[in-house]
C-alpha cells in the first residue's frame, strides 16, 4: 500500500495470480469500509455515544494497520469525523436522557403522591375496598415504571421509594387498626343482641301478653347497631322467631274473639242501615232522639271482629257527623242575634229593590236603554241576596 509516509507491506498471497492476490486484499478494504458506513448510519440514528465511540476507537486502530488495499486514509478522515460527531452525540443523548429522567421523576412522585393521599384519608371514613384495591393499583403502575421506564438517579429513586413505601404501611397500618375497633364494635353489638333474644324467648310462657314488652325489645334491638349481615341474620332469625310465638298465640286470641263477634257484627249492620236512613233527615229533634236510641244500642252490643272494627265505626261517625250538621244550621237559623242581623238587612234589600223596581218602571217609560240595563242588575243583585240570607 502507498500511504503518506510511504509505502507498506500488507501481506502475501502465495499460489495465486497478481489479479487474485489484489482482488483478496480489496475485499478486505470493502469490508472496512462497510463497517464504518454502519457506524455512520448508527450515529445518524442516534445509537448510544459511548458505544459509537468505543467503535471509532476500535476501527481507527483497525485502519491504522490494516491488511487491505484501498483509501484508508479516506477511512481514516471519515472516523475522525466520527469522533467530533460522537462529542455533539453525547451532549444532546445527555439532554434527552436529563429531560427522560425528570419526566420519569415527575411520574414515579404523582404515583407516591396519590399513596399518601390515600395514607391521609380518615381511616373512620374510608372505604376500604375501594382503597386498598387503589393501593394495589399504585404498586402495579410504581413495578412497571421501574421496568418499562427511563432510570433516574438513584438517590431519588431510593427517596421515592422511601415515602411510598411509608404511605403503604400507614394505609395498611390504618386498615388493621380499623378493621380490629369493627371487630369489637361488632363484638358488642353481637352480645347486646344475645341478650335481647333471651330475653324475648323468655316472653314465650306470657303469651300475646307478652307483645308489649316484645315491642320495647324491637326499639332496643334497632338501636342495638350492626355486628355483619351474616350474623344479624342469623341473630335476626332468632329474634323474630321469638316474636312470632308472641304474635302466634294472639293470632289464636283474635281468631276465637272474631268467631265470637260474628253476631255483633251482623246486629251492628242491621243498626247501621237504620242509622244511614237518618243521613235524610230534616228534623232535627226526631233525628238526634233516633241517633241516640242507636248508640245506646250500638254500644250495648260489644265488640266486632278486628278487622271490621275500623269499618263500621267509619260509618256510624259519618251519621253522627251528619247529626251535628243538622244541629249547627239550626243554630245558625235561629241565633237571635244573627236573626236581627239577617232581618235588618232583610229590611234594607226589601226597600232597595221596591226602590230599584220603581227606576226601572221610569227607565222603560222613557226608554233609556243604559238606565233599564243598571236597574235590571242591581234589581237582580239585591234579589239573589235577600235570597242567600233566606229571607
Amino acid at each position: 500500500m502507498r500511504e503518506a509516509a510511504g509505502e507498506r507491506a500488507v501481506g502475501q498471497y502465495p499460489d495465486a495470480t497478481p489479479e487474485e492476490a489484489l482482488a483478496y486484499f480489496e475485499r478486505k478494504y470493502v469490508e472496512l469500509n462497510g463497517q464504518v458506513t454502519l457506524l455512520e448510519q448508527r450515529a445518524k440514528g442516534g445509537a448510544p455515544a459511548a458505544d459509537i465511540a468505543k467503535t471509532v476507537a476500535n476501527l481507527t486502530a483497525t485502519v491504522a494497520t490494516a491488511n487491505a488495499v484501498g483509501n484508508l486514509a479516506a477511512l481514516a478522515e471519515r472516523l475522525a469525523a466520527l469522533g467530533g460527531a460522537v462529542t455533539e452525540l453525547t451532549e444532546q443523548q445527555g439532554a434527552e436522557a436529563q429531560a427522560a429522567a425528570g419526566a420519569a421523576i415527575a411520574e414515579r412522585a404523582a404515583i407516591v403522591e396519590e399513596a399518601e393521599r390515600l395514607a391521609a384519608e380518615d381511616p373512620a371514613k374510608t372505604q376500604w375496598k375501594q382503597a386498598s384495591a387503589a393501593l394495589d393499583e399504585l404498586f402495579t403502575k410504581w413495578q412497571d415504571h421501574q421496568h418499562d421506564a427511563p432510570r433516574i438517579p438513584k438517590g431519588e429513586a431510593n427517596e421515592l421509594w422511601k415515602r411510598f413505601r411509608a404511605a403503604r404501611t400507614t394505609i395498611e397500618q390504618n386498615r388493621k387498626a380499623f378493621f380490629a375497633d369493627l371487630d369489637s364494635a361488632h363484638k358488642d353489638v353481637r352480645n347486646r343482641k344475645q341478650q335481647l333474644i333471651e330475653k324475648a324467648e323468655a316472653l314465650a310462657p306470657k303469651g300475646a301478653d307478652g307483645i308489649p314488652a316484645y315491642r320495647g325489645l324491637l326499639e332496643d334491638w334497632k338501636n342495638a347497631g350492626r355486628s355483619g349481615k351474616k350474623q344479624d341474620d342469623a341473630m335476626w332469625a332468632k329474634f323474630k322467631a321469638a316474636g312470632d310465638v308472641l304474635y302466634g298465640a294472639k293470632g289464636e286470641i283474635d281468631a276465637q274473639d272474631n268467631e265470637e263477634f260474628a253476631g255483633n257484627l251482623t246486629t251492628k249492620l242491621e243498626l247501621l242501615t237504620e242509622a244511614e236512613a237518618l243521613l235524610t233527615e230534616t228534623d232535627r229533634t226526631r233525628a238526634r232522639e233516633t241517633l241516640t236510641s242507636i248508640q245506646r244500642r250500638w254500644d250495648a252490643i260489644g265488640k266486632v271482629p278486628r278487622d271490621q272494627v275500623k269499618v263500621v265505626d267509619e260509618r256510624l261517625r259519618k251519621v253522627e257527623a251528619a247529626m251535628r250538621k243538622l244541629d249547627d244550621d239550626h243554630w245558625k237559623r235561629n241565633n237571635p242575634e244573627t236573626k236581627a242581623r239577617a232581618e235588618g238587612l232583610a229590611g234594607q234589600l226589601n226597600d232597595a229593590i221596591a226602590k230599584l223596581e220603581a227606576e226601572l218602571v221610569t227607565a222603560q217609560e222613557s226608554k233609556d236603554a243604559q238606565a233599564i240595563a243598571e236597574a235590571t242588575e242591581a234589581l237582580e243583585t239585591r234579589k239573589a241576596w235577600l235570597k242567600a240570607i233566606g229571607q
